[in-house]
Parts: structure tokens; C-alpha cells; sequence
């Protein structure tokens, strides 16, 4: 009875990894930061270089990741309409894009995924960083 009732708690309570990560995500610091609640309601946009282990198929560059895929500024609007889809047309609303944006990735990609979620009208977004001073 014992063992069962391990298994069945490491059960519930184990979480399943989203997603692999396939770059580098060395998140900026920042000083003054809230926390996320009800993470159910957030979808995750990943910028970096590509990590060691894919650097030779995939290239230097900085890359977008969505999901487990790798993609371009134009996936973003297929990535935020399956997101959508996948929820209740109330939580919608509750919807918010959180980029993970490595601290090194240039300005030019980040601007160019802000403008796709403005494009498909996906207005809540979240930067995800790290405690700490960003003066470091």
C-alpha cells in the first residue's frame, strides 16, 4: 500500500518538461519584478543563439524558438492562433506572450517579434528575466 501511495503522489505531483530548449537563454537582470500567477494562461516565446549541441545544424545566429521548433518572426501568428485555440474563448483574454530573450540576442529580433504580436493583436506581453541589479 505504501509503494502505491508514492507512485501515486510522484504521480500528481511531477510536472512533464514542456519543451526542450535548443539555445542559449541567459536571462537579463532586473531589479524590480513581479511574478507570474496562473502560468496555465502564458505562452512562451524563446530568443537566443543556438545552444553547443545544435549550433552545427542550425547556425550562429540568434534564432527564434517556439514550442520545440525553431522558427521565423513570421511563425509567431500560426504559434499565437494554436495557442488560442487550444483555450476557452474566455480565457483569451487572459492570454499573455512571455518572451525569454537571452541578455546577448540583438535588438533588431526583438522588435521584430513585438511586431508580429502586435500584428496579430496579441497585446499582453511579459518579459521574463532574472533577480538581481541589471547594473552587474
Amino acid at each position: 500500500d505504501i509503494v502505491f501511495m508514492l507512485l501515486f503522489f510522484f504521480m500528481t505531483a511531477t510536472t512533464m518538461k514542456d519543451s526542450d530548449l535548443k539555445i542559449e537563454n541567459t536571462l537579463p537582470k532586473a531589479n524590480q519584478t513581479a511574478k507570474l500567477h496562473k502560468k496555465q494562461y502564458v505562452m512562451y516565446i524563446y530568443a537566443g543563439k543556438p545552444s553547443e549541441r545544435y549550433r552545427a545544424s542550425l547556425g550562429g545566429s540568434d534564432r527564434i524558438q517556439l514550442a520545440d521548433k525553431m522558427a521565423s518572426p513570421a511563425d509567431i501568428r500560426n504559434f499565437v492562433i494554436t495557442e488560442r485555440a487550444q483555450r476557452n474563448s474566455e480565457d483569451e483574454k487572459y492570454l499573455t506572450a512571455s518572451l525569454k530573450i537571452d541578455k546577448n540576442v540583438k535588438m533588431g529580433l526583438v522588435g521584430a517579434i513585438k511586431l508580429e504580436l502586435r500584428k496579430i493583436d496579441q497585446l499582453k506581453v511579459n518579459y521574463t528575466t532574472a533577480q538581481g541589479n541589471p547594473i552587474e
